[in-house]
């Protein structure tokens, strides 16, 4: 990505110490991301986020006030096009699988360098899933137990259930491909479109299936054994 390409990049920073969510704001504009707001608690930065309308939101999860997750999840409910990248000094599996579960499209842990930290926030304003070394297997795993969760119940005897929506064979391939834990990057690479073409078809699916995020996403996809396929 370059650095004009990243300038339309805006990113805002949330994290309760002052020093540190300075150096990483200045890492971030320095590299040439337009970095559009700060904050420094978990209510200010709902409302700064809404105000800013970043596309990237570098989160810490220990906040004052209203905990990260439920900053991720209030605003990711809100804006599903915004993208979370969860900065934080935690690497405990329950705090990595809360916070995607909460919508966030990364976790990094502050013991990154910053040279990990751009290429993170290149990724996840791309839409592209980045995990600490070692999490990704994590996550993907916590992806399959949900799916093997029992179904919601049937509908009763006599109400019409709602017809499954219709998916391009394009959108499946690409469905597929997610569910198996392949980058944007790599599934355009796999596929010989672009990477715009893989995001519209995302995000096309999304719509379709009234999805959310790439959680949701990744687990309607393995509950019908697409990642298997």
């Amino acid at each position: 990505m370059t650095v004009a390409a990243e300038q339309a990049v805006k990113v805002m920073v949330v994290d309760d110490h002052p020093m540190w969510r300075d150096a990483v704001a200045r890492d971030l504009a320095t590299a040439g991301f337009d970095v559009v707001a700060t904050a420094g608690d978990g209510p200010q930065a709902v409302r700064r986020a809404r105000a800013a309308a970043p596309d990237v939101l570098v989160l810490d999860l220990n906040l004052p006030g209203l905990p990260g997750v439920a900053v991720c999840k209030e605003l990711v409910g809100e804006n599903p096009a915004l993208r979370v990248l969860v900065l934080s000094a935690s690497g405990e599996h329950a705090d990595v699988l809360e916070a995607v579960k909460s919508g966030a499209t990364g976790y990094l842990v502050k013991s990154a360098s910053t040279e990990e930290l751009l290429a993170a926030v290149r990724s996840t304003a791309a839409g592209d899933p980045v995990f600490t070394p070692g999490l990704a297997g994590l996550v993907l795993g916590e992806y399959r137990r949900l799916a093997a969760e029992p179904a919601p119940a049937a509908p009763a005897p006599g109400s019409s259930a709602p017809e499954a929506p219709r998916l391009t064979d394009r959108e499946t391939q690409v469905l597929r491909l997610v569910a198996k834990g392949l980058s944007y990057k790599q599934i355009a690479e796999r596929l010989v479109i672009s990477h715009r073409t893989v995001q519209n078809h995302v995000q096309n699916t999304l719509g379709k299936l009234q999805l959310h995020n790439r959680v949701e996403l990744v687990r309607y996809a393995i509950e019908r054994g697409l990642d298997d396929a």
